[in-house]
């Protein structure tokens, strides 16, 4: 098990169980912390939505699996710290100097088809640097857009069809999916996820799908279906206690045809 991800999964079924209203529990505010996660939305050319949620999801994790998150490492007591309570993220969007501003600071940077993504080191939001504070969380919003099937080789990620998010906030959720993938994976599956540079597929369910898939059970889901649900605390655009993704480790399939 990735040890900086640990928390996660101690507390992942007791997390599914809660009452939907004991889930938005109450943080001071100084106290806050959260992962911004910057999308990168060029007027002129804005990218489209699929590969945006992709980076986004692959670039939040990249963050907590780097070298640098690692026990002993320079990002390891900012990881930690805001993996031990909610793992918020907050999705802000930049464009032209204001996104070339942000890369000077710690984070990685993910590039899907052209979208691009930069997910930054967790810190409390009362001391956000300028380059991130200055830009707009309001007004991350794109079209829907026609993705195709999912490759079969690589983890799925299935937003809510019943729920309507921006992108900002669908990408935070996704970003919880990868996270909590990786925190219950064993350490050669997180290692072959690694080396696909922990590409994964974002998609919308359809209704039979999602009632399908949605686990009942987070234990046995999990053991027989390789499904976790992200279930929001609702302090942003939806209500407390809603499932938003399932997420789905399936790249074993591809291990079996020998990829």
């Amino acid at each position: 098990m990735t040890s900086v991800l640990a928390p996660l999964a101690a507390r992942y079924a007791w997390w599914l169980g809660l009452p939907a209203e004991q889930t938005a529990i109450p943080e001071a505010a100084e106290q806050i912390r959260a992962m911004p996660v910057v999308l990168r939305m060029e007027k002129s050319e804005p990218p489209s939505r699929t590969p945006l949620l992709e980076a986004a999801a692959t670039a939040a994790l990249a963050v907590c699996l780097d070298e640098r998150s690692r026990e002993g490492g320079e990002w390891y007591d900012a990881v930690r710290s805001w993996i031990s309570g909610h793992i918020r993220k907050v999705a802000r969007r930049a464009r032209g100097a204001h996104w070339r501003a942000v890369q000077d600071l710690p984070g990685v940077t993910v590039d899907v088809a052209g979208a691009q993504a930069r997910a930054l080191l967790p810190r409390r939001v009362a001391d956000l640097p300028r380059e991130v504070s200055r830009l707009q969380v309001s007004g991350s919003d794109l079209p829907p857009d026609e993705p195709g099937p999912p490759p079969a080789d690589v983890p799925l990620l299935l937003l809510n069809p019943d729920v309507t998010m921006t992108v900002g906030k669908a990408a935070a959720q996704v970003g919880h999916g990868t996270m909590l993938l990786a925190a219950l994976l064993g350490e050669a599956e997180s290692q072959r996820w690694r080396e696909w540079g922990y590409r994964c597929a974002v998609r919308t369910a359809t209704a039979p799908e999602w009632e399908a898939k949605r686990p009942r059970d987070p234990e046995r889901a999990w053991r027989e279906h390789r499904v976790v649900a992200v279930r929001d605390a609702g302090f942003t655009e939806i209500a407390p206690g809603t499932i938003t993704v399932l997420a789905q480790w399936r790249a074993a399939e591809a291990a079996a045809r020998g990829r």
